[in-house]
């Protein structure tokens, strides 16, 4: 597996964002402004097939990035491939100076985050209709 690194959101990016997010879990609003600003990581197989993405950015400080839209593709999925480009994305936004990751899990998915060693923190709340909770890392 191979990750590559963009500073606008890439293709084979929406793609899986729109498997995974509108097609799978039946999110509507998947794309937003954040897009136009945020660090694009796309991990392929060994076929340069897009298999994981992610996407991390900051708002003010540059030593807090938040992590957002992890998704596997299916067939992809029991690999630990969602863990490998987490640790990816966090080494490198570690290399920009961040210190803590944060990130809006759903919370059915909190406890992948957790086994990565992020903790819960503040009260569950619905994103469209789904339940999320923020959880964070220290780097």
């Amino acid at each position: 597996m191979t990750v590559k690194v963009f500073n606008s959101l890439p293709d084979d990016a929406k793609k899986i964002r729109i498997e995974v997010f509108v097609d799978e879990q039946g999110f509507n609003e998947e794309f937003d402004s954040v897009d136009n600003r945020a660090i694009h990581f796309v991990m392929y197989d060994d076929n340069g097939e897009a298999a994981a993405v992610c996407r991390t950015f900051y708002e003010d400080n540059p030593k807090e990035y938040h992590l957002g839209r992890l998704a596997v593709r299916k067939k992809y999925r029991g690999c630990h491939l969602g863990a490998e480009l987490l640790a990816y994305a966090e080494e490198y936004v570690k290399s920009l100076g961040c210190e803590v990751m944060e990130l809006s899990a759903q919370v059915r998915a909190s406890e992948f985050y957790a086994k990565q060693g992020y903790e819960k923190f503040g009260d569950i709340y619905l994103d469209e209709y789904c339940p999320h909770i923020m959880m964070k890392k220290n780097l």
